[in-house]
């Protein structure tokens, strides 16, 4: 076998050597260029709907409600609203809750959970208004709305836009019906307040204090209480009240729920004559206990109406980007089948045609 065969073989062995790796090569980068369409559509199937700018692509808006507990109900009906006026606008909607009211932790989960769910704006109680600011503001970083519904950021520029009850307004209407119910007789007044650190508490207070005619060092306060805005604990903290003040004849309480307990604890003491309780709701259960003569009056809020605002505002800010600003008062007014010179108010039958509507 001479050499020009030898060179021939090894020619042809160095070719065919050569055409496999190219065939791998080829394999490979189309092997390669498989696996990025596949990613790409899956992208497309089931990743969220997301462009090259974070935002969702897909048609569904989403919404976001986080309250400041599941099971109070105000933000029962709220969450209620939501649902009804996401349904309505073809949206959908994903409410979640603190565990309890001041559960600020809670709170920044949820908004953090619906950052992550692609959420077109987020609607927020908020029980802590400062502790919730670095959750919101980092949620607008992202592209995404953010309004506060019945109670006000600390500042309130925090967030988009504010739809609430002017609180200031809902304690001094209580306190000025109140104080015209007493008529001549000395104020001896237990407040029974929600959350210690709560604007709206705070707010609710202070506007009590307004309408009563009274000063933070009035010697008029014979008591108060913080009571979480909860039933049990305003009965537990005004029942050992009771037992150093038993001339009390006047008795704020933040919410519905705390005048529920209030008058328990009045009630067991046979005080239910000599006391005027006022409070802040206006949900049907509670005027039902104004009719019932429990409470002397509750002023009516508005839970439907932030919910109905504030689903329509991020629906037509996912439709047109446009957003809403600046606080909303969306309504307060009193409720009583007593009446009283120089102020206005409605009667339990006008409170059961509108509650909380």
């Amino acid at each position: 076998m001479g050499p020009d065969h030898t060179d021939r073989e090894h020619r042809t062995s160095r070719e065919r050597t050569r055409q496999q790796r190219t065939g791998q090569q080829r394999r490979r980068h189309g092997a390669a260029l498989l696996a990025v369409v596949a990613l790409l559509l899956g992208a497309v199937a089931c990743g969220g709907g997301q462009d090259d700018t974070g935002g969702r692509t897909d048609d569904k808006v989403t919404i976001g409600l986080v309250t400041k507990t599941e099971t109070n109900p105000f933000f029962v009906t709220m969450r209620e609203a939501a649902a009804a006026a996401a349904e309505k606008h073809g949206a959908e909607l994903i409410a979640l809750a603190g565990r309890f009211d001041g559960d600020n932790e809670g709170q920044v989960a949820a908004i953090e959970s619906l950052v992550s769910r692609g959420a077109n704006g987020i609607l927020i109680t908020p029980s802590n208004t400062t502790g919730i600011l670095e959750a919101i503001e980092d949620a607008r970083r992202q592209g995404i709305l953010v309004i506060a519904l019945d109670t006000a950021t600390d500042p309130p520029d925090a967030v988009d836009a504010t739809f609430a009850t002017d609180n200031v307004e809902a304690g001094r209407l209580q306190g000025a019906y109140l104080r015209a119910v007493l008529g001549d007789r000395a104020p001896k007044v237990i407040m029974l307040d929600g959350t210690q650190g709560s604007s709206v508490s705070r707010q609710r207070h202070d506007g009590f204090l307004k309408g009563f005619e009274l000063t933070e060092d009035s010697p008029a306060i014979v008591g108060r209480a913080d009571t979480q805005a909860d039933s049990n604990t305003a009965q537990a903290a005004l029942e050992n009240l009771l037992q150093r003040a038993s001339d009390v004849n006047t008795i704020y309480t933040i919410n519905e729920p705390v005048a529920g307990g209030a008058y328990a604890a009045v009630a067991a003491r046979g005080l239910t004559q000599q006391v005027s309780i006022g409070s802040i709701d206006g949900g049907c259960a509670g005027v039902r206990d104004v009719q019932a003569g429990k409470y002397a009056a509750t002023v009516m809020q508005f839970p439907v109406r932030m919910a109905d605002d504030g689903v329509a505002a991020v629906v037509e800010f996912a439709k047109s980007g446009k957003k809403p600003s600046g606080f909303t008062h969306t309504g307060t007014v009193l409720i009583t089948d007593k009446p009283v010179a120089g102020l206005k108010s409605q009667n339990t039958a006008w409170g059961l045609e509108r509650c909380w509507g």
